[in-house]
Protein backbone atom coordinates (compact mmCIF):
# COMPACT_ATOMS: atom_id res chain seq x y z
CA UNK A 1 0.00 0.00 0.00
CA UNK A 2 1.61 3.20 -1.19
CA UNK A 3 1.21 5.83 1.60
CA UNK A 4 -0.30 9.37 0.98
CA UNK A 5 0.79 12.69 0.96
CA UNK A 6 -1.79 15.61 0.37
CA UNK A 7 -1.07 19.21 -0.22
CA UNK A 8 -4.29 20.64 0.30
CA UNK A 9 -5.38 24.44 -0.74
CA UNK A 10 -3.56 24.84 -3.63
CA UNK A 11 -4.23 28.10 -5.53
CA UNK A 12 -0.81 28.20 -8.17
CA UNK A 13 0.56 26.60 -11.33
CA UNK A 14 4.17 26.70 -9.45
CA UNK A 15 2.82 25.09 -6.38
CA UNK A 16 1.07 22.24 -7.67
CA UNK A 17 3.76 21.33 -10.34
CA UNK A 18 5.80 21.20 -7.12
CA UNK A 19 3.60 19.05 -5.49
CA UNK A 20 3.34 16.47 -7.96
CA UNK A 21 7.10 16.19 -8.78
CA UNK A 22 7.78 16.03 -4.71
CA UNK A 23 5.14 13.03 -5.18
CA UNK A 24 2.39 14.25 -4.14
CA UNK A 25 -0.22 11.48 -4.10
CA UNK A 26 -3.32 13.76 -3.62
CA UNK A 27 -4.12 17.77 -4.20
CA UNK A 28 -6.56 19.45 -2.57
CA UNK A 29 -8.78 22.22 -4.13
CA UNK A 30 -10.77 24.03 -1.45
CA UNK A 31 -14.50 25.43 -2.10
CA UNK A 32 -15.23 27.26 1.37
CA UNK A 33 -15.70 31.00 0.07
CA UNK A 34 -14.65 31.55 4.14
CA UNK A 35 -11.17 30.07 3.69
CA UNK A 36 -7.99 31.87 2.06
CA UNK A 37 -7.44 28.95 0.42
CA UNK A 38 -10.68 29.32 -1.48
CA UNK A 39 -10.79 28.79 -5.52
CA UNK A 40 -13.32 29.26 -8.06
CA UNK A 41 -14.30 25.54 -9.69
CA UNK A 42 -12.97 26.86 -13.04
CA UNK A 43 -10.03 28.31 -11.83
CA UNK A 44 -9.09 24.71 -9.64
CA UNK A 45 -10.21 22.81 -13.04
CA UNK A 46 -7.53 24.81 -14.92
CA UNK A 47 -5.11 23.97 -12.24
CA UNK A 48 -5.70 20.44 -11.91
CA UNK A 49 -4.69 19.82 -15.21
CA UNK A 50 -0.73 19.66 -14.79
CA UNK A 51 -1.62 17.00 -12.41
CA UNK A 52 -4.57 14.66 -13.53
CA UNK A 53 -3.76 11.50 -13.86
CA UNK A 54 -0.34 11.86 -12.14
CA UNK A 55 -2.08 12.54 -8.36
CA UNK A 56 -6.02 12.25 -7.38
CA UNK A 57 -7.59 15.56 -7.45
CA UNK A 58 -9.79 16.04 -4.29
CA UNK A 59 -12.52 18.83 -3.92
CA UNK A 60 -13.10 20.38 -0.72
CA UNK A 61 -16.09 21.59 0.54
CA UNK A 62 -18.36 22.23 3.86
CA UNK A 63 -21.70 21.49 3.69
CA UNK A 64 -22.20 22.68 0.18
CA UNK A 65 -25.19 22.78 -1.17
CA UNK A 66 -26.70 20.52 -4.91
CA UNK A 67 -25.99 23.05 -7.28
CA UNK A 68 -22.34 23.97 -6.14
CA UNK A 69 -21.41 20.28 -5.58
CA UNK A 70 -22.79 20.55 -9.66
CA UNK A 71 -20.50 23.15 -10.91
CA UNK A 72 -17.58 21.44 -8.92
CA UNK A 73 -17.73 17.81 -10.36
CA UNK A 74 -18.76 19.37 -13.50
CA UNK A 75 -15.82 21.61 -13.83
CA UNK A 76 -12.68 20.34 -12.02
CA UNK A 77 -13.88 16.49 -12.27
CA UNK A 78 -12.32 15.69 -9.08
CA UNK A 79 -11.20 11.90 -8.21
CA UNK A 80 -12.16 12.26 -4.77
CA UNK A 81 -15.08 14.05 -3.29
CA UNK A 82 -13.62 15.77 0.84
CA UNK A 83 -16.90 16.39 2.67
CA UNK A 84 -15.53 18.72 5.71
CA UNK A 85 -19.12 19.76 7.02
CA UNK A 86 -21.91 18.03 8.69
CA UNK A 87 -22.78 15.46 6.52
CA UNK A 88 -24.74 12.58 8.05
CA UNK A 89 -24.71 8.76 6.56
CA UNK A 90 -27.22 8.97 4.23
CA UNK A 91 -25.55 12.18 2.63
CA UNK A 92 -22.75 10.29 2.26
CA UNK A 93 -24.59 7.34 0.61
CA UNK A 94 -26.41 9.52 -1.44
CA UNK A 95 -23.56 11.41 -3.16
CA UNK A 96 -21.25 8.81 -3.59
CA UNK A 97 -24.02 7.06 -5.64
CA UNK A 98 -24.98 10.15 -7.34
CA UNK A 99 -21.34 11.35 -8.01
CA UNK A 100 -20.05 8.23 -9.07
CA UNK A 101 -17.21 8.75 -6.87
CA UNK A 102 -15.37 7.83 -3.32
CA UNK A 103 -15.74 10.32 -0.53
CA UNK A 104 -13.28 11.11 2.40
CA UNK A 105 -15.02 12.11 5.57
CA UNK A 106 -13.56 14.80 7.38
CA UNK A 107 -13.86 14.61 11.04
CA UNK A 108 -12.34 17.68 13.17
CA UNK A 109 -11.61 15.92 17.04
CA UNK A 110 -10.39 17.00 20.31
CA UNK A 111 -11.40 14.23 22.80
CA UNK A 112 -12.49 10.85 22.52
CA UNK A 113 -16.17 11.66 21.63
CA UNK A 114 -15.33 13.29 18.76
CA UNK A 115 -13.43 10.21 17.44
CA UNK A 116 -16.53 8.07 18.46
CA UNK A 117 -18.33 9.87 15.81
CA UNK A 118 -16.86 7.88 13.06
CA UNK A 119 -18.56 4.76 14.28
CA UNK A 120 -21.54 5.08 11.72
CA UNK A 121 -19.41 5.90 9.05
CA UNK A 122 -17.08 3.29 8.97
CA UNK A 123 -18.21 0.70 6.17
CA UNK A 124 -19.50 4.19 4.55
CA UNK A 125 -16.74 6.58 3.84
CA UNK A 126 -14.03 5.37 1.55
CA UNK A 127 -11.38 7.21 3.81
CA UNK A 128 -11.21 9.26 6.67
CA UNK A 129 -9.49 11.93 7.12
CA UNK A 130 -8.80 13.22 10.89
CA UNK A 131 -8.28 17.24 11.78
CA UNK A 132 -7.90 18.81 14.61
CA UNK A 133 -10.96 21.25 16.14
CA UNK A 134 -11.06 24.62 14.79
CA UNK A 135 -9.70 27.36 18.07
CA UNK A 136 -11.96 29.45 19.26
CA UNK A 137 -13.45 32.22 17.16
CA UNK A 138 -12.03 30.18 13.89
CA UNK A 139 -14.55 29.85 11.06
CA UNK A 140 -13.04 27.25 8.99
CA UNK A 141 -13.22 23.70 10.21
CA UNK A 142 -9.37 22.81 8.73
CA UNK A 143 -6.13 24.53 7.92
CA UNK A 144 -6.08 25.86 11.07
CA UNK A 145 -2.41 24.90 11.97
CA UNK A 146 -3.11 23.41 15.39
CA UNK A 147 -2.99 19.53 16.10
CA UNK A 148 -4.89 16.89 17.99
CA UNK A 149 -3.58 14.51 20.61
CA UNK A 150 -2.91 11.96 18.23
CA UNK A 151 -2.91 8.83 20.86
CA UNK A 152 -6.84 8.85 20.67
CA UNK A 153 -6.40 7.21 17.43
CA UNK A 154 -4.75 4.18 19.11
CA UNK A 155 -8.39 3.33 20.11
CA UNK A 156 -9.60 2.70 16.39
CA UNK A 157 -9.99 -0.66 14.66
CA UNK A 158 -6.86 -1.54 12.77
CA UNK A 159 -8.82 -1.39 9.51
CA UNK A 160 -10.06 2.09 9.65
CA UNK A 161 -8.24 3.84 6.85
CA UNK A 162 -7.38 7.24 7.76
CA UNK A 163 -5.24 10.16 6.58
CA UNK A 164 -3.87 12.31 9.46
CA UNK A 165 -4.32 16.54 9.31
CA UNK A 166 -4.01 19.33 11.27
CA UNK A 167 -1.17 21.56 12.52
CA UNK A 168 1.37 19.26 10.40
CA UNK A 169 4.32 20.60 9.18
CA UNK A 170 8.13 19.61 8.51
CA UNK A 171 9.16 19.63 12.54
CA UNK A 172 6.46 17.11 13.04
CA UNK A 173 5.44 15.34 10.21
CA UNK A 174 7.94 12.83 11.20
CA UNK A 175 5.91 11.73 14.39
CA UNK A 176 3.23 11.69 12.72
CA UNK A 177 4.08 8.92 10.47
CA UNK A 178 5.88 7.19 12.58
CA UNK A 179 3.82 7.39 16.02
CA UNK A 180 0.41 6.75 14.45
CA UNK A 181 -1.25 4.17 11.98
CA UNK A 182 -2.64 6.71 9.53
CA UNK A 183 -2.22 5.70 5.85
CA UNK A 184 -1.90 8.99 4.63
CA UNK A 185 -0.92 12.95 5.61
CA UNK A 186 -2.48 16.28 4.21
CA UNK A 187 -1.04 19.42 4.73
CA UNK A 188 -1.67 23.02 4.27
CA UNK A 189 -1.24 26.48 6.15
CA UNK A 190 2.04 24.20 7.86
CA UNK A 191 3.73 24.86 4.02
CA UNK A 192 2.54 28.39 4.03
CA UNK A 193 4.70 31.92 3.93
CA UNK A 194 0.91 33.47 5.23
CA UNK A 195 -2.51 31.91 5.17
CA UNK A 196 -3.43 30.66 1.68
CA UNK A 197 -0.02 31.66 -0.01
CA UNK A 198 1.90 28.02 -0.39
CA UNK A 199 5.96 28.46 0.35
CA UNK A 200 7.79 26.11 -2.51
CA UNK A 201 10.64 26.07 0.35
CA UNK A 202 8.31 24.97 2.86
CA UNK A 203 7.08 22.63 0.35
CA UNK A 204 10.38 21.08 -0.32
CA UNK A 205 11.35 20.94 3.70
CA UNK A 206 8.09 18.97 4.08
CA UNK A 207 8.33 16.72 1.51
CA UNK A 208 12.38 16.06 2.35
CA UNK A 209 10.64 15.18 6.22
CA UNK A 210 8.36 12.93 5.14
CA UNK A 211 10.09 11.06 2.97
CA UNK A 212 12.61 10.24 5.50
CA UNK A 213 9.74 9.14 8.04
CA UNK A 214 8.13 7.18 5.41
CA UNK A 215 11.51 5.23 4.56
CA UNK A 216 11.61 4.70 8.15
CA UNK A 217 8.11 3.30 9.00
CA UNK A 218 8.76 1.07 5.51
CA UNK A 219 11.60 -1.20 7.44
CA UNK A 220 12.41 -4.50 5.98
CA UNK A 221 9.77 -6.63 4.72
CA UNK A 222 7.20 -4.10 5.13
CA UNK A 223 4.47 -4.01 2.56
CA UNK A 224 3.96 -0.28 2.94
Amino acid sequence: MTFSIKICGLKTPEAVELAVRRGATHIGFIFFAKSPRYVEPMDAARLAEAARGKAKIVSVTVDADTDFLDEIVDQLKPDILQLHGHERVDELLRLKAFYARPVMKAFSIRDADDLARVDPYIGVADRFLFDAKAPKGSELPGGNGVSFDWSLLDALDDDVDYMLSGGLNKDNVADAILKTRCSGIDVSSGVESEPGVKSLDKMNEFFDAAERAIAMRKGPGSLM
